[in-house]
């Protein structure tokens, strides 16, 4: 969520360009063989695999506590794979395809709900905030009339962000209201006028949360369940309820430091509250992978409605570009892959899915603290789609 970030890794947090931003990435030693078009065959089997030697190096060349990730070939099948320690503390093993917190993944779920509610007439997209919430977008520059529901989920709103990092990481276990995390992106000014160009808030996934609670008049996190994890089977997914501050299944434990040299601080509990809509979620991998693949698949939205998610605006460099909650960034090797990635305090994840079906996701149990860091993940997830069948 933090503003330094790119958006594809901005758990709920913000981030700007491909380079920069690979941390909302939100990425190893064991792993389990499986043959297919992204691994190796029999024969190439003695050679380092370039997946286990890419996370090896974030842990030891990048000093990150651990590393994950979990690859999908083109026929389904998956291989997961681990770096690094779980608990630094106890030096327990990184459990394989353990749960994270997603981050700004999130967004990708939030604005699902929302197309679905379109194709059902209960959203527009082109309608003004003040339709769904009369008055309550107002501020210097900020207008419910005239920031429209497109323009939330594609961040072209001119809203400020709401989040405040320090704050959050002074006391991560405090509990905040939507409204109240709405008060201060309100108390700033509009940093553009609606429409007028691409910035990432997590204000915006703010307010899309409130309009579907207002729609729906269910919690948004009920409103996700139902519609997408239970509707698609992710068994390891699930939007934390109000004051639920573990991480619930085998995980690795997650640190924040403040400088390079500081000592890790452990923050694998927190409360999510303040991520809620942008990014609150907790997943795996693997299951970000199905989530993705069955989201560009038509599994979980109507062509039209997917056809819009997939109309994408210029963001940040290096031809990434941003959809309704969803970005697509190009391969060295052609193409593009879809995806969103994300970053919050003690997690960070990236990757994504390609037209053909090839699927990558890897987990840093820290937010990166440089920018080569974060091109070490992007350059992993590219690399990896980029394998050819062996």
């Amino acid at each position: 969520m933090y503003a330094r970030v790119s958006p594809r890794f901005r758990p709920t947090l913000p981030r700007g360009g491909r380079r920069r931003a690979l941390l909302a990435v939100t990425v190893l030693t064991g792993a389990v063989m499986t043959t297919g078009a992204l691994f190796p065959s029999t024969a190439s089997a003695a050679r380092p695999d370039p997946v286990q030697s890419s996370l090896n190096a974030l842990v030891t060349d990048d000093r990150m506590p651990a590393a994950l990730a979990s690859v999908t070939d083109r026929q389904g099948r998956t291989h997961n794979y681990t770096a690094g320690v779980g608990d630094l503390k106890t030096g327990a093993k990184v459990p394989k395809d353990g749960q994270v917190r997603a981050g700004s993944n999130t967004k990708a779920f939030t604005a699902v709900v929302a197309l679905q509610l379109v194709a059902e007439k209960k959203i527009a997209l082109d309608s003004p905030v003040d339709t769904y919430l009369p008055g309550l977008l107002r501020g210097e520059g900020i207008d419910g009339h005239h920031i429209t529901v497109r323009q939330l989920l594609q961040h072209t709103s001119g809203l400020p962000d709401y989040l405040d990092k320090r704050a959050i990481l002074k006391d991560p276990q405090r509990y905040y209201e939507p409204r109240e995390l709405l008060d201060g992106a309100l108390a700033q000014k509009a940093h553009f006028a609606p429409g007028a160009k691409w910035e990432y808030s997590n204000t915006n996934y703010l307010v899309a949360g409130l309009i579907i609670q207002k729609v729906t008049g269910r919690p948004l996190g009920e409103e996700i369940n139902r519609r997408i994890i239970d509707r698609i089977g992710l068994r390891h997914t699930y939007f934390p309820t109000p004051g639920d501050m573990a991480v619930r299944e085998p995980h690795p434990k997650g640190y924040h430091r403040d400088t390079a040299d500081s000592p890790w601080r452990e923050v694998t509990e927190l409360d999510p509250s303040w991520g809620w809509a942008a990014g609150a979620v907790i997943s795996t991998n693997s299951d970000l992978n199905r989530f993705y693949a069955a989201l560009l698949g038509g599994r979980l939205l109507p062509p039209a409605q997917l056809a819009q998610m997939r109309t994408t605006v210029p963001a940040g460099d290096l031809g990434v570009r941003y959809g309704l909650g969803l970005t697509s960034t190009p391969l060295p090797c052609g193409g593009v892959y879809w995806g969103h990635g994300g970053t919050i305090p003690g997690y960070a994840t990236s990757g994504g899915v390609t037209e053909d079906g090839r699927a990558v996701n890897i987990a840093l149990t820290a937010i990166p603290g440089d920018s080569a860091t974060e091109q070490h993940a992007q350059t992993a997830v590219e690399t990896t789609l980029c394998r050819k069948p062996h």
